[in-house]
């Protein structure tokens, strides 16, 4: 994910480093998914197609390198959401932009990795996550004010089912998400959709909900510092 604003914060690299920059985080993304946040670090590095020195000379541990990584994730996100924005002159085409490529990066597969990890305190994730939540919430209220958003979803409902859609089936990887996610993931879109053609049980699912229940990762939160495990 060349050029996002995560990346831009870093010392200016040459190209060469720059590359395999993009290419450990994105070998890294898709090794966390298809085996877990334990994945040996080594074996990143190969997939990157780099050694291990090289990756180590970017992150010194584990621990950073999946801070990077989901830092990467929503910068990458909300950036491809604040275009859709301006890109998209129909409110809820927007909406759907958001939502596949939410599928595309990956979202319900990581998802695990940061209530594990992550330091819920941490400033920079979290100014990130808050950027991404705004720019969502500007989204849906556009779609609500067009009159295409049914009334009775919030935030939390739109967020919930992207992360169990987009999560892959056990030892499938990307497969599975390419295959089946954008599919249903439509499925979900039209019953975003007004008229509205069903009663929703309980009630809408706002941010507050995410933080304060056992999901919290849902809402690319950290897990208590205490929690997480060592380094390599």
């Amino acid at each position: 994910m060349a050029g996002t604003a995560v990346q831009q914060r870093l010392p200016r690299q040459r190209a060469d480093a720059s590359r395999n920059f993009d290419r450990i985080i994105a070998a890294a993304s898709e090794l966390f998914v298809e085996q877990g946040a334990e994945v040996p670090l080594d074996e990143i590095a190969q997939r990157a197609g780099v050694g291990n020195a090289t990756l180590y000379r970017h992150f010194a541990n584990r621990r950073e390198l999946i801070r990077v990584v989901v830092l990467t994730l929503m910068s990458g996100l909300t950036e491809q959401a604040e275009r859709a924005l301006v890109e998209e002159p129909d409110a809820f085409a927007a909406l759907r932009r958001f939502v596949h490529v939410s599928a595309d990066l990956l979202i319900g597969g990581l998802c695990p990795i940061f209530s594990n990890w992550l330091d819920h305190t941490d400033p920079e994730l979290k100014l990130q996550r808050e950027r991404m939540e705004d720019v969502l919430e500007t989204i849906l209220r556009r779609a609500r004010e067009s009159g295409q958003l049914r009334p009775d979803v919030a935030i939390g409902d739109v967020i919930v089912p992207i992360v169990q859609l987009t999560r892959p089936m056990p030892g499938t990887g990307r497969a599975t998400v390419d295959r089946f996610a954008h599919r249903h993931l439509e499925i979900l879109l039209d019953g975003l959709r007004t008229p509205q053609r069903s009663v929703l049980p309980g009630c809408t699912v706002t941010l507050a909900d995410l933080r304060s229940s056992a999901s919290e990762c849902i809402s690319f939160g950290g897990a208590d510092p205490s929690t997480e495990r060592g380094a390599r």
